[in-house]
C-alpha cells in the first residue's frame, strides 16, 4: 500500500474516533440529564403525595359553617371538643381535628333530631377525612378503652361495745379491683375482686370474686346477668346506707324507664351473709330471691316502694321468724327531698311480715353535702336516727348494728385527690330491753382510690 493512502486512512480513522468520542460524551450528558429529570419528577411526585396526605391537617377556613355546627353540638353536650375535653372556638382547627369530633359525635346515642341533622351534614363535608382517618381513630380509641381498671386500698377500724361486755376492736385492710370491659356498643362486663386481712392478726387472704356480671344498656332499659350488687333502693342514695340489704345476689336484673323506673330482680342469695337476721345458717346455704322496686326521681324529689322475698327450707330454722316459715317477705318505702344542692332530708321504712317480733326497720336522716374524691377539701356530714329490726336482712352496719336503735353521726372528707377519710359514731340501745342494753360503735376508714 502506498504512503499517501495510508496517511489518508489514518486521518479518516482519527476523525471517526473524534466523532465517536463526541457522540459518547453527548450520550452520557443526555443520560445524566434524563436521570436528573426523572429524579426531579420523582421528588416532585413524592412531595405532591406528601402534601396530599397532609391535606387533612390544613386549617378549616374561619368562616366555614362547620365551626357554628360544632359550637352548637358542644353546647348541647354532643361533642367534648379536643382531646383534653375543651373546645377552643377562638382559633382555627384542622380538618383532621374536625373529623375527630365528627367521628365522636357519630358514635353518640340518644342525640336530638336537630343535632343528628348537623352531624349528618358534617359527616358529608368531612367524608374523606372520616374514611381515611376517622375510622382508624375511632377504632384506636375503642381498643384503648376496651378494659378499664378501677379500685382502691382501704383501711377500716371499728370499735364496738355492748354494755356489760368487753370492747371489740378490729383493724382490716381490703384491696379491691374493679375491671370493666366493653363488648360492643351496648354490652360490657364488670367484676369486683377483693383481698382482705385483719391487721391485728397479720393473717393472709386469698382473692375473692365478689361480683361478675354482664350489662346491656339501651334506651330507657338496662339488663344485668351474673353475680351483682344487691343494695336495696334507700341504700343507693341515703348517707347511712341500706336498712334492708347491702350484699350481692346471683341471677338477672332488668330496669325500665327514666324518671319513673321499674326494677325487677330474680336469682339466688347466699344466706351465709345473712347470719345476723337468720341465726345459725351454714355459710353455703342459699335461698331463692325475687325483688321489685319502683323508684321515682326528678328535680328535688326522690321516692319509691319495693318488695323483697327470700325463700328456702333452711329459713325454717331462723330464730327471728314465725314457726315453720320457709320464706321472708319484706315491704319497703323510701324517700328524700333536697332543699338545695347542699341539704337533703331522707327517710326509709321496711316491714317483715313473717317476723315473730321486731318486724319494723327505719331511718330518718339530715344530710349535708358529701365528699367528692376528685375535689380536695370537699366534705359532708349527716345525722340519722336508725332502727334496725327484723326487716333488716343484711343492712349497712358501719354505724348502727342489727337489732339496735339510736343516733348515728357520720362525716367524710377528701384529704387529697382520691384519698377520702370517713368516720361514723353510733350510740343507742338494743331492741331487746334489759338492764344492760346500751351499745356504742366507732367506725373509721381511709380509702386510696385509683
Amino acid at each position: 500500500m502506498r504512503k499517501g493512502n495510508m496517511d489518508t486512512s489514518a486521518a479518516a480513522r482519527s476523525f471517526g474516533n473524534q466523532i465517536l468520542s463526541v457522540l459518547q460524551k453527548e450520550e452520557i450528558l443526555m443520560k445524566k440529564t434524563l436521570v436528573s429529570a426523572l429524579a426531579t419528577a420523582l421528588v416532585v411526585g413524592a412531595a405532591s403525595t406528601t402534601f396530599a396526605a397532609a391535606n387533612p391537617f390544613s386549617d378549616v377556613p374561619r368562616d366555614h359553617w362547620a365551626y357554628d355546627a360544632v359550637t352548637q353540638l358542644a353546647a348541647d353536650g354532643v361533642v367534648e371538643g379536643y382531646g383534653d375535653g375543651t373546645y377552643r372556638g377562638d382559633r382555627n382547627i384542622t380538618r383532621y381535628e374536625m373529623a375527630q369530633m365528627v367521628a365522636k359525635a357519630m358514635a353518640k346515642e340518644n342525640v336530638p333530631v336537630s343535632d343528628k341533622a348537623l352531624i349528618d351534614r358534617l359527616a358529608a363535608e368531612f367524608a374523606d377525612e372520616l374514611n381515611n382517618l376517622g375510622v382508624r381513630v375511632t377504632k384506636l380509641e375503642r381498643n384503648a378503652d376496651m378494659v378499664k381498671w378501677n379500685g382502691k386500698l382501704e383501711y377500716t377500724y371499728t370499735s364496738t361495745r355492748y354494755e356489760g361486755e368487753r370492747r371489740a376492736n378490729e383493724d382490716k385492710v381490703v384491696f379491691r379491683l374493679e375491671p370493666s370491659a366493653e363488648v360492643n356498643n351496648h354490652w360490657h362486663v364488670n367484676a369486683r375482686l377483693d383481698a382482705g386481712y385483719n391487721m391485728d392478726k397479720d393473717d393472709n387472704s386469698s382473692v375473692e370474686l365478689k361480683r361478675a356480671w354482664a350489662q346491656g344498656d339501651y334506651d330507657d332499659f338496662t339488663v344485668k346477668l351474673g353475680k351483682m350488687e344487691f343494695t336495696t333502693a334507700e341504700g343507693q342514695y341515703q348517707a347511712p346506707g341500706s336498712i334492708v340489704a347491702d350484699r350481692e345476689f346471683s341471677g338477672a336484673e332488668a330496669s325500665f324507664g327514666k324518671d319513673l323506673r321499674l326494677k325487677l330482680q330474680a336469682g339466688r342469695a347466699n344466706l351465709g351473709t345473712y347470719e345476723d337476721a337468720f341465726g345459725f345458717i351454714h355459710k353455703h346455704d342459699t335461698a331463692n330471691y325475687q325483688g321489685v322496686e319502683l323508684q321515682y326521681e326528678k328535680g328535688s324529689l326522690t321516692a319509691g316502694a319495693a318488695y323483697y322475698r327470700l325463700g328456702s327450707s333452711t329459713i325454717k330454722h331462723a330464730i327471728s321468724l314465725k314457726p315453720d316459715k320457709d320464706k321472708v317477705n319484706v315491704w319497703a318505702l323510701n324517700g328524700a327531698y333536697r332543699f338545695d344542692k347542699n341539704i337533703a332530708l331522707s327517710g326509709a321504712y321496711a316491714q317483715n311480715t313473717d317476723a315473730e317480733a321486731y318486724k319494723k326497720s327505719g331511718q330518718v336522716s339530715l344530710e349535708y353535702k358529701g365528699a367528692d374524691a376528685a375535689d380536695k377539701g370537699s366534705w359532708g356530714a349527716y345525722v340519722s336516727y336508725r332502727h334496725l329490726g327484723n326487716a333488716s336482712l343484711a343492712p349497712t352496719d358501719d354505724g348502727a348494728l342489727f337489732h339496735t336503735k339510736g343516733i348515728e353521726l357520720g362525716t367524710n372528707y377528701t384529704l387529697w385527690n382520691n384519698v377520702v377519710l370517713s368516720a361514723k359514731y353510733f350510740k343507742g340501745k338494743t331492741l331487746e330491753k334489759s338492764a344492760d342494753d346500751k351499745v356504742q360503735k366507732l367506725f373509721g376508714r381511709v380509702e386510696f382510690l385509683f
